[in-house]
């Protein structure tokens, strides 16, 4: 599904990845650790375009994209459900949801539209509403749902439990199982390492922009150092 070989990138001089590489297969969920400032939401930015990188390949499908817009990388089936949210607050719930399919056909749209609103009841109940009017953990399903309205292949999912109470984190985490179960592939970025972990099947560990460990989140999951270091264990 996507590999990537030897990504560098930086904020003017200052170097913050540094030959990242790493895969993902089709249908599986990979979790990326590390503490804050470690580069996680940079290599996410990378990969769907709106971070500039100084070298490597990003392969989406067997097909290098790392020269493509981002609009081009999301017709092609990646998609972020980014950091923060980034919803329109002044638009309706549809409308933010709608915008996410905006390169699709009418009917498709409202099919994803009725399987999204399925997903998120909530956001159903709330539809006409604005959106600045939703809770924190509604705004999160909105974000992810407007990802989702793109029909991803490849879903990068950017701290979807950020801010939110345990009960929500439960929430969203069930989501992210439920694409799981549909046979999405997912890069996971979340501050709950240990979270993370149980519901991926692999995981890289990122410090200080490189990769230090990988391999089967099972195995992350136990491993001493990982424990002490990430999982606050």
């Amino acid at each position: 599904m996507l590999k990537v070989e030897g990504l560098n990138s930086a904020y003017g001089r200052i170097r913050v990845l540094h030959d990242v590489s790493l895969s993902i297969g089709d249908g599986e969920v990979v979790a990326i650790v590390g503490s804050n400032g470690a580069g996680k939401t940079t290599l996410l930015r990378a990969l769907s375009g709106v971070q500039p990188i100084l070298s490597g390949r990003i392969l989406l499908a067997g097909q290098e994209i790392q020269k493509l817009p981002p609009h081009e990388r999301v017709a092609r089936g990646l998609v972020q459900s980014p950091e923060g949210r980034q919803i329109f607050g002044p638009l309706s719930v549809e409308d933010n949801l709608r915008l996410g399919a905006f390169r699709r056909g009418r009917d498709r749209t409202e099919e994803s539209l009725a399987d999204v609103l399925a997903m998120f009841p909530i956001l159903a109940e709330k539809r006409a509403q604005p959106a600045s009017g939703l809770s924190g953990g509604q705004q999160q399903m909105l974000a992810i749902g407007r990802a989702l309205m793109a029909e991803p292949e490849l879903l990068l999912l950017d701290e979807p439990s950020l801010g939110l109470s345990p009960l929500l984190i439960d929430q969203i985490l069930a989501a992210v199982t439920n694409l799981k179960a549909r046979g999405m592939a997912i890069l996971l970025v979340e501050q709950n390492a240990s979270a993370a972990l149980a519901i991926a099947d692999r995981g890289y560990v990122l410090e200080t922009g490189e990769v230090v460990h990988s391999g089967a989140a099972s195995a992350l999951l136990t491993d001493p150092k990982v424990m002490e270091a990430y999982l606050g264990l």
